[in-house]
């Protein structure tokens, strides 16, 4: 059963740093037979918004973080993390992790990050 376990969130003032790790057990395959990223939704019943992906080498990121959060992973120890800095009050949300193979999505449960101006 793939599991996948966020951490790393809280509350920061704008522009700290957080780094949000998501751990990936169950999962046979080699991290690079999937892409991995990170969604944030930024209130209960809104549309998750894709915020970074990665599915080897660098990463895809929306508008509104590029330049200040980076994606990577350690394919070895099935850990996906975000690397977020210069925060901003609306960067605050549940930020999840998400793992796609062939069309099929796994999720963790969410971090909470929240920043204050």
């Amino acid at each position: 059963q793939v599991q996948l376990v966020e951490s790393g969130g809280g509350s920061v003032q704008a522009g700290e740093s957080l780094r949000l790790s998501c751990v990936v057990s169950g999962f046979a395959f080699p991290m690079n037979y999937a892409s991995q990223s990170w969604y944030r939704q930024e209130a209960p019943g809104k549309e998750r918004e894709l915020v970074a992906l990665t599915a080897g080498d660098g990463g895809s990121y929306a508008d509104s973080v590029k330049g200040r959060f980076t994606i990577s992973r350690d394919v070895a120890k099935k850990i996906v993390y975000l690397d977020m800095s210069s925060l901003k009050p609306e960067d605050t949300g549940v930020y999840y992790c998400n793992l796609r193979i062939s069309s099929t999505d796994y999720w963790g449960q969410g971090t909470l990050v929240t920043v204050s101006a």
